[in-house]
């Protein structure tokens, strides 16, 4: 399911391996989440391939998101320690709700975008937007352990006016800087890390991405986008539901 999530809409690969490393493998929250990251990291890296060799990829949109997002991660990562983790989550599966709603919602033009008649992107208009999105992923990557694509993927097309393929191809990428820095910023807060765990998460994930991605160029932009929204609504109702009713869990 995370490598299906990552391979076909460049998100969800986070807000599916925390929820399954803590409830389906038992770990605590602070050994999931580097082990999340390590997994989605090696997962964006397998979608990405296919789609840059399709030249998909839009790279100074992507660098200028990821760079924006590294410091806000380690920030991030500090800020975590301050608050419940149930809070946290309870407020992370609202924010997925606003996401989805929007994803369906909208269409392929937006009044926020920031694309030239040309084709390109304004940067003198949209620099802003690309750092403060950035910045606000790295720092949910930092207090979550999510990668961020499924904020990433409605940012690239809503506010910088992408299309639906190159927003999840630039998104992995963006995906890929974020989870790294995570686990980065994490390093010395988990216990062990549980190898076995993390190299059979990893390995399934990594080979059906690459799967994935290459069916990713039959699916309509549209049917693509539906599935992000429902597939983050599901999860979204999932972590609310698991954060009321077992709270011990997530701390």
């Amino acid at each position: 399911m995370i490598g299906l999530a990552l391979g076909l809409l460049g998100a969800g690969g986070s807000i599916l391996a925390v929820p399954a490393l803590v409830y389906g493998v038992g770990q605590p929250l602070h050994t999931a989440i580097p082990t999340s990251l390590a997994v989605v990291a090696l997962s964006s890296l397998g979608a990405v391939l296919p789609r840059q060799r399709r030249s998909a990829v839009r790279w100074p949109v992507a660098l200028v998101f990821g760079a924006a997002g590294i410091p806000a991660t380690f920030a991030g990562a500090s800020l975590g320690k301050l608050f419940p983790q149930r809070w946290l989550l309870l407020a992370f599966a609202a924010l997925m709700v606003v996401v989805a709603v929007r994803m369906v919602r909208g269409g392929d033009n937006h009044s926020g975008a920031c694309r030239t008649h040309q084709g390109g992107i304004n940067w003198r208009t949209c620099l802003p937007k690309s750092v403060l999105a950035g910045a606000s992923v790295g720092l949910l990557t930092g207090l979550l352990g999510v990668g961020g694509g499924f904020i990433i993927v409605p940012a690239l097309s809503l506010l910088l006016g992408l299309g639906a393929q190159q927003a999840v191809a630039t998104s992995l990428v963006v995906v890929l800087i974020n989870s790294v820095s995570g686990m980065i910023a994490h390093v010395g807060t988990a216990d062990t890390i549980d190898f076995p765990v993390l190299l059979l998460f990893a390995g399934t994930a990594l080979v059906i991405s690459v799967m994935a991605a290459r069916w990713s160029t039959k699916l309509n932009p549209a049917t693509v986008r539906r599935w992000f929204a429902f597939v983050v609504l599901a999860v979204a109702a999932f972590v609310a539901a698991a954060a009321v009713i077992n709270p011990s869990v997530v701390g």
